[in-house]
Parts: C-alpha cells; sequence; structure tokens
C-alpha cells in the first residue's frame, strides 16, 4: 500500500504556451510506500484530486523497489522547456537586433 503525502494542481497552460498545443489540466500526486525495509517514494499524474493521507495499492518490482505500477506516467521535467524558451528568447533578440542595425 502507498500513502499519498501530496497533490499539486498543475494547469495545462504553461505547456500550451511552449509547444503551442493545449493539454488537460491534472493533478501531479506524490506518495510513499515501504518496499524491503526502505521508504521509497514516487508521482503519477491524475485527471482528479487524491486528499492527502489516501491509501491506495500499488506493485513493485522486489528486486528493484523504486520500480513501480506508477512508473513512467508522471510528466516530462519542464526544465527542457525553460532552456528551449530561453534560446528561443535569445534567437529572436538576435535577430530583432540585427533588422535595427541594418536599418541606420
Amino acid at each position: 500500500m502507498a500513502t499519498v503525502t501530496a497533490c499539486k494542481y498543475e494547469f495545462g497552460a504553461g505547456r500550451a504556451l511552449a509547444f503551442g498545443v493545449p493539454t488537460t489540466k491534472h493533478f501531479l500526486i506524490s506518495f510513499n510506500y515501504w518496499a524491503n525495509g526502505e521508504i521509497h517514494t514516487g508521482k503519477y499524474t491524475s485527471k482528479t484530486a487524491v486528499p492527502q493521507g489516501t491509501l491506495f495499492p500499488l506493485h513493485y518490482n522486489p528486486e528493484a523497489p523504486h520500480e513501480h505500477s506508477k512508473s513512467g506516467s508522471v510528466p516530462l521535467a519542464r526544465n527542457p522547456v525553460i532552456a528551449i524558451g530561453i534560446i528561443g528568447s535569445l534567437i529572436l533578440s538576435f535577430a530583432w537586433l540585427a533588422i535595427l542595425r541594418g536599418c541606420r
């Protein structure tokens, strides 16, 4: 059994601005569970909120307890999105600067 430790609402507009494709709104659910005498953590997305402290069944790999049935359900990290945005801003800024200098 796993225990929900946090439920965070994630709005899809940030992804729509970054990629031009809107995504659905969802909740990022953080949880922890005991396996082989150690506590492990994980995250998954849900269309509905799950209250903190909620218990739910979770299957994990006994030989690699960090691998669980909710693996792979977390959206991609936003760090690449931020990097792409910064690089795009720099390119556009330099292009605008080149246009302005060419007008003189």
